[in-house]
Order: structure tokens, then C-alpha cells, then sequence
């Protein structure tokens, strides 16, 4: 019995090896039923992590003095910040993380500048701050998607929240197929989709969408495919099964999720605030106000002001002859002589001018003449084709996507 207690003496002084723990072992030999209990030793904080949002009406600097950072600290906060991001371009909202010691020293501050990417300052032992913006982590997966419209379902949109999907893949499709499909007016119950595309998580939360793969679309029994390919030396874009660009030189549409046409062009239209008939040079969008407006096709802005009637109004020359029009913006987002490319954001959906609500009048001229922009869309030429020498390696791509792209019964099958 005396081995035992020896041994078990030993051993706590070989663990512990401090003054504590030899004081335990003087209570344990004077008290024959053993050590004492004590109590647990409570270590004080010395710092604290603040986790807040970027808010409106302050500065970066001022932001810090809320949260009683040091002086000195926050000019050099600021400071370094400045040596990699610009602190105007920091968004209202925005999450950051600052480990700030109970003396008003910062240790770290993190600033989630968007989705990708963080802003990380950090302080060394001399307390100077070096900063550096990182890459948020992700994985990405690729996930097939399948849908219907149907009349419960009648909009991409609709049908792709019903399978669980957002707004921004209904969207990014619609982009896809925007030079070969009209999605306000040919889509009818019994269209089907199905695609492809990278899903990305990050902490095994979902973190958005990446490229949409390969697609299919099948609309009035026609069926339209689209595979992402990548020639050499140039960006990746959409081509059909032979290789031809599915990127015509006009959108079928300046706005970015299904309009519905209201008003369609017309040589002799009663005006419905004017209240008599009159030509009407375009055709008429619904779409809710702040909706954005993008360029149909790459060209120079001509006029970026406000028009009688039209009020906020943006025209845009391109090649060809062609000249588009948007009015009744609530915003104007380009400049006249501006270069704009094809989707670039040109304006937000208004009600300035003559107009009974929020809308967009879409018009489109040629060499100087008002055409029906719906059926000009309809007979613009593709773009260009797979060069002739990929087509093979286009081939082998395109055979790997279709495979993917196949009913999720067809794949249990195979």
C-alpha cells in the first residue's frame, strides 16, 4: 500500500513540476483521505473579437475611433489598408472581423471585400501593420439541374426556384441562350431545361454559382445546346454541336431576367398618355423600376441625357449602320462617348419622361430608320464559329458535357 501511495506522489510531481502542485502533495501526505479539492484559476481576457458591418456615413478611420481603437492605431490601420484597396470602394453591409487587445491595440482586422475575396491587416511584434488581400476558399463541385415550364411554373425563374435553385442561375442561363431564345415571349408549358454548372461552398454553406458547363434547352419541341469551350488564346464562350457561336451581334433582349413585351412596335399606336394615335418606334418592356438595362450589342454611346418624352434616355451606336435606344431610366450608368461591349450595364429601369409606370421602350435603328427590334434580333448572323483546327478537341469536350447533360434517369441507367 505504501508502494502504491509513493508511486502515485511521484508521478504528480513529475507531471506537474510546480510549487502547486507540491503543495497538493503536502496536503495529501498531512491528509491520509488525499488532496484537498481546489478551485479552477479564471485566466482575464485580453483581447476581444468584434465582428460588425461596414456602416453608411462613416470613414474607415471613424469606424475605428467607434470601437476605441488607439489613435495611433487607427492612422496606421488606415494606412495600411490604403497600400492594397482603396477604402472609398468598401461596400455599406459588408461583414469584418477586428481582434482588438482591451488597451486599444489591434491585433488583426478582416474585411470581406466580396464573395472571392478578403482583406486581412495584420499587426507584427513592433505593432506595424502589413495588409494583404487573400482569396476566399471554396470548393467546387459540378451539379446537374432539370426543370419544367409548365403553368405553375411559367418563367425560368419560377421553374428553377421550384427545384431549389436562385435567381442567379435563371439568369446566367437566360444569358446563354440570349442570342437564340426570347424568354418573354417562346417559352410555353412542356419546355424543358436541363444543364450543367459548377456550384461552389464555402464552409458547407452554399457560396454561389460558377460556370454554367454545358446546357440544353427545349422550347416548342426545339431543342437548342449549348457547350462552354475555350478556343486558344481567347475567352471562354458558348457554341452549338458544330461549333457555332450562340453569341449573335444582338441581345435578344437589354434586360437581364424574362421581360414581358407590353407594347410592340407599331406604325400607328394610341399613346396612353397623349391620347392620340402615333407611330410607336420600338416595343415596350415591363419590368420593375432599378431593374438593370444592358447593351444589346458592343458600340459608342451617342447621348446619355434626358429626351422629351423619353426622359432619362441612352442611345448607343454599333456597327452595321445600327443605332439602339433606351428610355425611361431611372438611372443612366454610361457617359456619351463611352465604349460599351455587349451586356455592359447602361442604365436601371424608370418611369421618367411620358410614361404611365415603370417600363423600359426599347428602340432600334438601321442606317437612320426605326425597325421592329424583335425581328431584326430574330435574323442577326451568329458570331464566329470553332476555328476549323479545335473543331477535334471541341469535339472530344462536347461528347464529355453531352454526357453529363443526360436525364438523371438515362445516367442511373448507363
Amino acid at each position: 500500500m505504501r508502494r502504491l501511495f509513493f508511486f502515485g506522489l511521484v508521478l504528480g510531481v513529475a507531471v506537474c513540476g510546480t510549487t502547486a502542485c507540491q503543495v497538493a502533495e503536502a496536503q495529501s501526505l498531512a491528509d491520509p483521505a488525499g488532496p484537498r479539492r481546489t478551485t479552477d484559476i479564471e485566466l482575464v481576457a485580453d483581447s476581444e473579437l468584434i465582428a460588425g458591418s461596414i456602416q453608411p456615413g462613416l470613414t474607415l478611420d471613424a469606424m475605428f475611433a467607434r470601437y476605441d481603437v488607439a489613435e495611433g492605431d487607427r492612422q496606421a490601420l488606415v494606412a495600411a489598408v490604403r497600400t492594397v484597396f482603396d477604402v472609398r470602394r468598401m461596400r455599406v453591409g459588408q461583414p469584418f472581423v477586428m481582434d482588438r487587445l482591451l488597451d486599444g491595440h489591434v491585433r488583426s482586422f478582416e474585411y470581406e471585400i466580396d464573395g472571392d475575396r478578403r482583406l486581412r491587416v495584420a499587426a507584427d511584434a513592433s505593432q506595424a501593420f502589413t495588409a494583404v488581400i487573400e482569396l476566399i476558399a471554396k470548393e467546387v463541385t459540378v451539379a446537374a439541374v432539370e426543370g419544367q415550364i409548365s403553368r405553375e411554373t411559367p418563367s425560368l425563374t419560377q421553374a428553377l426556384d421550384a427545384v431549389g435553385e436562385r435567381l442567379d442561375l435563371a439568369l446566367a442561363l437566360a444569358d446563354v441562350f440570349s442570342g437564340e431564345l426570347d424568354f418573354s415571349s417562346e417559352l410555353q408549358p412542356g419546355d424543358e431545361f436541363r444543364l450543367v454548372v459548377e456550384r461552389k461552398t464555402r464552409e458547407g454553406a452554399f457560396a454561389g454559382y460558377g460556370a454554367i458547363l454545358a446546357a440544353e434547352f427545349v422550347a416548342s419541341g426545339r431543342a437548342l445546346r449549348a457547350y462552354r469551350y475555350a478556343p486558344k488564346g481567347n475567352r471562354p464562350a458558348y457554341y452549338d454541336e458544330d461549333g457555332r457561336s450562340l453569341k449573335r451581334f444582338f441581345l435578344k433582349s437589354p434586360l437581364k431576367f424574362e421581360p414581358r413585351i407590353t407594347s410592340r412596335f407599331s406604325s400607328a399606336r394610341r399613346h396612353p398618355i397623349l391620347k392620340y394615335t402615333r407611330a410607336h418606334n420600338g416595343v415596350d418592356y415591363s419590368a420593375p423600376s432599378g431593374a438593370p438595362v444592358v447593351a444589346v450589342a458592343p458600340g459608342t454611346v451617342t447621348l446619355a441625357g434626358w429626351t422629351r418624352g423619353g426622359g432619362r434616355t441612352v442611345r448607343i451606336r454599333h456597327n452595321n449602320g445600327y443605332e439602339s435606344e433606351y428610355l425611361h431610366l431611372s438611372a443612366m450608368h454610361v457617359r456619351a462617348g463611352t465604349r460599351v461591349s455587349q451586356g455592359d450595364l447602361v442604365g436601371k429601369v424608370g418611369a421618367t419622361g411620358l410614361a404611365t409606370g415603370p417600363h423600359l421602350h426599347y428602340g432600334l435603328r438601321k442606317n437612320g430608320a426605326y425597325v421592329n427590334p424583335v425581328v431584326e434580333h430574330r435574323n442577326m448572323p451568329p458570331g464566329e464559329p470553332v476555328p476549323s483546327v479545335e473543331l477535334a478537341a471541341f469535339v472530344t469536350e462536347r461528347t464529355r458535357l453531352f454526357g453529363l447533360l443526360q436525364p438523371t434517369a438515362a445516367r442511373a441507367a448507363n
